[in-house]
């Protein structure tokens, strides 16, 4: 079941809790349901949804309602944070947290061999990964699990949403620094707005394992330039239909093509990205339209680390073009079992290039006008601009700077 609408005003409350109920008609009397949640990071409508389930659920007379963040790698949310993104002060299951660097907090569910790796992957990996994932989806916990989640352009899985949901949302190391590092090999140029990635294969194929029956609740949304959130699409029922039926709708709401490159782009980030480790998405939505040996600029003042999670090892390695890290693999076995920072080194660093002596650099600069200090910026390979000083106004006038607002939000390309 689903929408076919799309329209500027999009779907009301009304036709959003119809499309629900309907999904959940098939949860029985007496199941015990998880809800897998999008974290603070994500700019989607689960304050909307989330209620219509809970009541819904309770009347059905479900003997267990709970939900779970998938958070990935990123820092665990307040409890106002987590209650401001189920929309409900009065949940009365536990909103649990994933930890996805914790053993004793996750199980392994099966095994991708090294057989199928390559071939899902078309080669670019070729072995084994063990499927691990948070405990809460062990086989016999839960009966259903509901997947809470909106769809947009991503750098390492083509689209956001369906099966990314489960890995790396809330699944253990191997998977998670797999796909990050699967997405760089592949390229961001060939990965970004594509829907049957490499990365997609694996991750459904992993989801494959997981044992609960799955509703997807897949929806399509984007802000109005007053800041309103409009849900366009939602799509309930299969996870792998729904995503797909969303990623097609995503692809006429979040991408935007202009008719050249640009010497400038000035990034003025979108106010849900705190830290570079998802702040990088100004450089990963953006870099197909800035010409080689160009500059991007990333004005947000409210953006104040690079990770809170990741952030010693990002400033340890830097950040460098694909070929550059490959060459810090080698030499670092801890760079190797970090993978997903190595391939966050290589996406934010975009594509490279080579410059009149053969080396490998950088296809354009990176001008950090933001809450990091000069020294921090300088010393991961970024370049520095003071925000207090930086006025982008003065730039508007110039035919070869674009000004992109609310930059991460949406992919742009060439076309």
């Amino acid at each position: 079941m689903s929408t076919e609408l799309l329209t500027s005003s999009g779907l009301d409350l009304s036709t959003l809790t119809d499309i629900v109920q309907q999904a959940l008609e098939m949860v029985q009397p007496g199941e015990r349901v998880l809800a897998i949640i999008p974290d603070r990071t994500r700019d989607d409508n689960t304050h909307l949804l989330f209620p219509i389930a809970n009541e819904f659920l309770a009347q059905r007379g479900v003997a267990r309602f709970d939900a779970l963040v998938a958070q990935g790698t990123h820092p665990p949310m307040s409890e106002s944070q987590k209650r401001s993104k189920i929309g409900s002060t009065n949940f009365a299951g536990h909103v649990y947290d994933h930890r996805w660097d914790e053993p004793d907090e996750l199980i392994t569910i099966g095994e991708l061999s090294a057989e199928t790796v390559s071939q899902l992957t078309g080669g670019l990996i070729d072995r084994r990964v063990p499927v691990t994932i948070n405990k809460l989806l062990a086989p016999g916990i839960y009966d259903t699990v509901l997947v809470f989640g909106a769809t947009v352009p991503h750098e390492v899985a083509g689209f956001a949403g369906g099966a990314k949901y489960f890995f790396p949302g809330v699944a253990g190391p191997e998977l998670t620094h797999t796909t990050h590092w699967l997405g760089a090999l592949a390229g961001i140029e060939n990965i970004i707005g594509r829907v049957d990635t490499p990365t997609r294969k694996l991750i459904e194929a992993a989801a494959d394992l997981i044992s609960a029956r799955i509703i997807s609740l897949n929806t399509v949304v984007s802000r109005e330039a007053n800041g309103e959130l409009v849900t366009y699409a939602l799509f309930a029922g299969e996870i792998r239909q729904a995503f797909r039926r969303a990623a097609k709708v995503s692809r006429q709401v979040h991408i935007r093509y202009t008719n050249r490159k640009y010497k400038r782009v000035v990034a003025l980030l979108d106010p849900h990205y705190d830290e570079l480790w998802v702040g990088g998405k100004a450089s990963y939505k953006l870099g197909a339209i800035i010409e080689e040996g160009g500059e991007l600029i990333i004005y947000a003042p409210h953006l104040t680390k690079l990770s809170e999670t990741h952030g010693p090892l990002i400033e340890k390695y830097g950040y460098a073009p694909l070929e550059s890290v490959r060459d810090m693999l080698g030499v670092s076995e801890e760079l190797r079992e970090n993978l997903c920072i190595a391939a966050h080194l290589a996406h934010v660093a975009y594509a490279g290039r080579l410059d009149d002596r053969g080396k490998v650099v950088p296809r354009y600069r990176i001008t950090m006008a933001t809450g990091l200090d000069e020294e921090t910026c300088r010393h991961v390979n970024l370049g520095y601009i003071d925000h207090r000083s930086f006025n982008y106004e003065n730039l508007r006038s110039d035919s070869d700077t674009l000004i992109v607002e609310n930059a991460g939000r949406d992919l742009y390309q060439v076309g």
